[in-house]
């Protein structure tokens, strides 16, 4: 009996390939152990590790060269990688607050309408001759109409978007993010997170990308805009220099209290009439009404100002672009393979660049030439030339000289 148990111990515990001994433990836990000893250490394989963990080992080591190894990694990527977190935060704040800069908009404006009617109005009309009047009544809802008609528009207008479904459209490249074709000039926006057809930026001033369908509407109301606070700031700059020097004068008679007596004046006080004494002159009455109204005249005139100088500003820059057949963002990546080929002693050419005066027509629209007027000097909603998947149709002949 003694020599059975002890035969049965010593081939339970023992492993040979592993060269382990156990020198006495209960049989339940001897079972235990050797349940392991079989899964770990079978006779016929030797003792090696779990399946599972040197396929995890080779996955967590791929991974870690992963994120430091790529044959297309430069500059530029590496610049993108390290403020992605911060681009992330501004396209998250851009995305939830776009619907605040819109309401900015709009409420600035209409506050320049309310001192453009109730205060520099009335005025207008006490002054200036018929003609005039009449020429400032026309052009100043001339371009009120189309400031309001084409933020409308380009708010509301969808930008474009390549199809989901398969199609014969020829594309470029497949978007990384969208996982779906991308065709000629198309780019994913982070914000709206969806590719745009012709996509120049997303602005939050809009809280809409500017795309295909509606880049015409943005550089419409970025003209009419500057113009419309050009034409506020250099009429309305009489009035501003009066508003300014009113309150300047009423702040420097407000120092001198009326009531207190003249000093340095007693051996002079014979000189004065008979029951004059030396006080100083109240000042002029100076309503609150006339205060507030010179204020507004003052904040009409900084705030069209700004505007004019800084939308005037983004819109040279973005008809320069259109002159060139270039988006903002093409003006990027054109700018970097205009100096990838200039390495290798080639010239690069913007393949969307027809000419400035076919650039400008292909992007307002115009075919003819009374399109000029109907299409761009009048509120109109007629869909840009092409469907900003392919431009094939740009190559053509042009037919009418404009």
């Amino acid at each position: 009996m003694y020599f059975t148990r002890f035969f049965i111990h010593k081939k339970v515990i023992s492993c040979y390939k592993c060269r382990m001994r156990w020198r006495s433990c209960p049989f339940s836990l001897v079972h235990m152990l050797r349940c392991l000893l079989l899964r770990l250490c079978p006779r016929k394989r030797g003792c090696r590790l779990p399946l599972w963990m040197p396929k995890t080992r080779a996955y967590m080591k791929l991974l870690l060269h992963s994120l430091f190894y790529n044959f297309l990694t430069d500059s530029d990527v590496v610049f993108d990688s390290l403020f992605e977190p911060l681009l992330w935060t501004v396209d998250y704040l851009t995305r939830w607050f776009g619907l605040v800069f819109v309401w900015m908009v709009v409420l600035l404006t209409t506050s320049i309408l309310l001192v453009a009617y109730v205060v520099l109005l009335p005025y207008a009309l006490r002054t200036y001759p018929t003609e005039w009047l009449t020429w400032h009544l026309c052009y100043g809802h001339w371009n009120l109409v189309m400031i309001v008609f084409h933020y409308y528009k380009a708010v509301k207008t969808s930008p474009g978007y390549p199809p989901n479904e398969k199609n014969d459209i020829p594309f470029v490249s497949v978007c990384k993010k969208c996982v779906i074709p991308k065709p000629a000039r198309a780019h994913h926006c982070g914000i709206c997170n969806r590719c745009i057809l012709k996509m120049d930026h997303h602005c939050p001033w809009l809280n809409n990308c500017v795309g295909h369908l509606n880049h015409r509407y943005f550089f419409s109301f970025c003209v009419f805009m500057t113009l419309g606070c050009v034409y506020c700031s250099w009429n309305g700059r009489i009035r501003f220099l009066a508003a300014y020097n009113a309150l300047e004068r009423f702040k420097h008679l407000e120092m001198e209290k009326p009531g207190v007596p003249i000093t340095g004046m007693g051996p002079l006080i014979g000189l004065l009439p008979t029951g004059q004494t030396d006080y100083v002159t109240p000042a002029p009455p100076y309503s609150f009404k006339e205060k507030m109204m010179d204020k507004s005249i003052i904040y009409f005139w900084v705030l069209t100002s700004t505007v004019a100088v800084v939308l005037g500003a983004l819109t040279t820059w973005h008809a320069l672009l259109i002159s060139r057949g270039e988006t903002s963002i093409e003006k990027h990546t054109n700018s970097n393979e205009k100096s990838r080929m200039e390495k290798i002693g080639q010239v690069y050419k913007n393949p969307f660049n027809y000419g400035k005066l076919h650039n400008w027509k292909i992007f307002l629209g115009v075919e003819k030439r009374s399109h000029w007027f109907t299409r761009v000097l009048l509120p109109s909603a007629h869909l840009p030339l092409g469907d900003g998947l392919t431009w094939d149709f740009a190559l053509r002949k042009e037919p009418i000289p404009v």
